[in-house]
C-alpha cells in the first residue's frame, strides 16, 4: 500500500505483481520502470523482475488495516486479469474488496476478454469500479467486453492516448479518464483528440477527467484543457 500521486485516486494496493505487454499502450510502461527501481532498492516483492507475474497473498490483509475510507487503485504494478493469475486468487482479491465496503476500489485492465470470461464468478459490490485501458481505436473492443460485465461502475482509462477515438460508444460507461504519455520518449497527444472525447462525454452525460498532457516534463505541461481543469468523477455508490 502506498499513497499515490495519480490524480484520480488516493492510494495504491498491489495484491499481484508483474505483467507482460499486450498492445501499443504498453510500450513505455511506467510500472515496468518503477518495478526495476524497486528491485534495485532491494524490495523483496519485486525481486523476480517485472515479467514474472504472481500473486502476493501477504498483501491481501492490507485494506482491513485502513482506519478511514480510501479511494484505492488496485494493481498499479500489475494486471489482476492477467492469464497467469489463477481465478481462485482473483476471487480472493474480490472477497477482500467485498468485505471492505467503506473503500472504493478502482480496478483497471487491458485484458478485457478474460474479465468478461470470468465476470459472473466474481461478486460485484457497489464499491468496485471496473475499468479498461484504451489507447487507440485498435483496442476499442475492450469497451464492449467491459460493458457486458456485472460491474456497477464502469470506466475507461484512455491513457496513454496515442490516437483519436472519434466514435466512442459510451453506453453503460460511468466515467472517462484521458491522459497523455509521459517519460523520456513520449508519443504525442493531439489537443483535438482530447477535445473530441470531452465533447462526446458531455453530450452523453458521462463524467470526464483530464489527467495530464504528459510529455518529458508532465508537471510543466500541466492538466488544463482550454483553460480549465476537468476533475469529474462518478457518484460513489456504497
Amino acid at each position: 500500500m502506498a499513497t499515490s500521486s495519480i490524480e484520480w485516486t488516493e492510494m495504491t494496493w498491489n495484491p499481484t505483481v508483474g505483467c507482460t505487454k499486450i498492445s501499443a499502450g504498453c510500450k513505455f510502461c511506467y510500472a515496468e520502470i518503477m518495478s526495476r527501481r524497486l528491485k534495485g532498492m532491494g524490495q523483496e516483492k519485486y525481486k523476480d523482475g517485472f515479467t514474472t507475474v504472481k500473486p502476493h497473498p501477504a498483501s491481501l490483509n492490507i485494506p482491513f488495516l485502513w482506519k478511514s475510507p480510501k479511494v484505492v487503485f488496485v494493481n498499479s504494478m500489475s494486471d489482476l486479469f492477467h492469464e497467469e493469475i489463477p481465478l481462485e486468487y482473483i476471487v480472493a482479491v474480490f472477497k477482500v474488496m467485498n468485505q471492505n465496503p467503506q473503500h472504493v476500489f478502482q480496478v483497471l485492465t487491458k485484458r478485457a476478454a478474460r474479465l468478461f470470461e470470468i465476470h459472473k464468478q466474481l461478486k460485484w459490490t457497489n464499491n468496485i469500479w471496473m475499468g479498461v485501458s484504451v489507447e487507440n481505436d485498435k483496442v476499442v473492443d475492450r469497451i464492449d467486453y467491459l460493458r457486458k460485465t456485472g460491474a456497477k461502475i464502469k470506466f475507461l482509462s484512455l491513457e496513454p492516448l496515442i490516437g483519436p477515438l472519434n466514435e466512442l460508444n459510451l453506453k453503460k460507461i460511468d466515467w472517462v479518464i484521458v491522459g497523455g504519455e509521459s517519460g523520456f520518449r513520449p508519443r504525442p497527444m493531439e489537443i483535438e483528440w482530447v477535445e473530441n472525447i470531452q465533447y462526446q462525454c458531455e453530450i452523453s452525460f458521462v463524467p470526464f477527467f483530464f489527467k495530464q498532457w504528459g510529455g518529458k516534463n508532465k508537471k510543466a505541461s500541466g492538466r488544463l484543457l482550454n483553460g480549465r481543469t476537468y476533475d469529474q468523477m462518478p457518484k460513489v455508490q456504497i
